[in-house]
């Protein structure tokens, strides 16, 4: 099942990305400009959705042990799930890819103390049915962060988090409140009675750190908040000015 993701929790999995061991929360949230805590508690939305599925050592086993890294481009005739079951269980197999289409459907990582242990690998790989269409000896791997997660760096950004279009051209937004806000440690009143935000807009929510807060008019917004709005105009630059203290941000 897909999961929607706003800009938040993109950002959460760009920075854990680039290093999830050294990444902290307050790191995440400065770059975000966010609580710590709604950072931790976006975290543990995101591992319990599954998007997040677990954190894993980068292990040189050449380094380590001098130990032999080999791939194994596989057809898996049968069922890819009963497969990768059994693929995992042969001894020396560390990873297993599977994709979509194509003869080399399975993606299978081994590591061997000498060449002799990797083809008693590939002699099992091919006992559980597999047809073993390449391999060759790992020489390095390398990684890089989804851009379009990202920060303002690496692609075009807005401050939104997540948009909904409605019909008659209401939107309904989340947006953080950023430290320059106009609107910051106001409360909802204050912020209509100033100006700062039209009539026509609707605060509905907001999520600061662990908690959802169904805010009133006597509800003061503070920085690192992020606010779901109901903008009968939709999203005019005023309203992104009210919130980010950016004349034009979109």
């Amino acid at each position: 099942m897909r999961t929607r993701l706003d800009d938040i929790d993109k950002r959460i999995l760009y920075y854990l990305r680039v290093d999830a061991r050294n990444t902290t929360a307050p790191m995440i949230a400065e770059e975000v400009d966010v609580s710590a805590a709604t950072i931790r508690n976006r975290i543990g939305q995101l591992e319990e959705r599954g998007v997040i599925q677990g954190y894993h050592a980068d292990i040189d086993y050449e380094t380590a042990e001098g130990k032999l890294m080999n791939i194994f481009l596989c057809n898996a005739p049968t069922s890819l799930d009963d497969v990768v079951a059994r693929v995992l269980q042969v001894p020396g197999v560390v990873h297993v890819r599977s994709t979509m289409t194509g003869r080399e459907n399975l993606h299978v990582q081994a590591i061997g103390d000498d060449t002799g242990e990797l083809t008693r690998i590939k002699r099992e790989l091919a006992e559980l049915g597999l047809d073993i269409e390449d391999e060759g000896l790992v020489n390095g791997e390398y990684y890089r962060p989804y851009d379009q997660y990202g920060p303002a760096e690496t692609h075009d950004r807005s401050p939104l988090t997540d948009v909904m279009s409605l019909s008659g051209g209401a939107e309904v937004i989340e947006i953080p409140v950023m430290e320059d806000a106009p609107l910051a440690e106001r409360t909802v009143e204050e912020a209509v009675g100033e100006g700062i935000l039209s009539e026509d807009v609707l605060v509905i929510a907001v999520e600061r750190e662990d908690d959802v807060i169904t805010p009133r008019g006597g509800t003061a917004l503070r920085v690192g908040d992020v606010v779901t709005v109901l903008s009968r105009e939709g999203v005019q630059d005023d309203l992104l000015e009210a919130f980010t203290g950016l004349s034009s941000t979109r």
